[in-house]
């Protein structure tokens, strides 16, 4: 049996338990949590682009994918691939998974949510200009582990706080550190508009954040006790204690 996460999502709402006002955020077990900052939906299911390329981190972009996931009535999203311009030839996935790209560039509907896991760089110019083009109709655009250091190249994370995979750390404080803040030792970092990940699991927390941002912290807690996800990063933004 499949389940409809939008039709669960409307309950948690009509029940009154998944509201969170303005800027209220949600107190873990630990009393500590991630600001949820409400985002509006739209009408109908909230278009998501998830950016592939060569070489894309499986996980990266099927955790998230898994908890957006849905075939039901609104509210809820609608995802999509997007890939190099120009081609829709199968992409290799980390495994040797191969997928083919719902788009291109040129042919990728507007996104309200952009998610970029780690990847090549087919053509990191054109990818880097459709970022930017899409980001700035977007709600949230969201890395992933070393995702973040093509969400850097774009400029779009210039003067914020982001984080990447913890094996990455370095590399990225050497090469954006004069303009972007690095957070080590969180799940993800929520700038509002920009939200990064850190490695890999970590995208699962983010997108849930991301679904309580859209549908309130309940919705988002019965999305995590579906897939049997035990983590609190989602709710806290930190790190679970070995």
């Amino acid at each position: 049996m499949r389940l409809n996460r939008r039709q669960w999502m409307v309950s948690a709402l009509a029940m009154g338990t998944a509201a969170t006002a303005g800027t209220k955020a949600v107190p873990g077990g630990n009393g500590v949590a991630a600001p949820i900052v409400p985002l509006t939906p739209t009408p109908g299911p909230i278009p998501v682009a998830v950016l592939i390329d060569e070489h894309a981190v499986v996980i990266d972009f099927a955790g998230p994918w898994e908890v957006l996931q849905d075939e039901g009535a609104a509210p809820g999203f609608q995802l999509y691939t997007v890939a190099v311009a120009g081609s829709l030839t199968p992409v290799t996935a980390s495994g040797g998974l191969k997928i083919a790209p719902s788009y291109t560039f040129e042919t990728a509907p507007a996104p309200k949510v952009i998610i970029i896991g780690a990847q090549a760089s087919t053509d990191l110019d054109a990818k880097l200009a459709w970022i930017r083009s899409a980001a700035v109709a977007a709600d949230v655009v969201m890395s992933v582990c070393t995702g973040a250091f093509i969400l850097a190249e774009t400029g779009l994370l210039d003067g914020l706080s982001a984080t990447t995979h913890h094996n990455a750390y370095e590399r990225f404080d050497a090469q954006f550190g004069t303009r972007i803040r690095l957070v080590r030792d969180r799940r993800f970092v929520d700038n509002g508009k920009f939200i990064t990940a850190g490695g890999l699991t970590s995208g699962i927390d983010a997108a849930l954040h991301l679904v309580a941002r859209y549908y309130g912290a309940s919705a988002a807690r019965q999305c995590a006790t579906r897939m049997e996800h035990a983590s609190s990063g989602w709710l806290t933004g930190i790190q679970t204690a070995a």
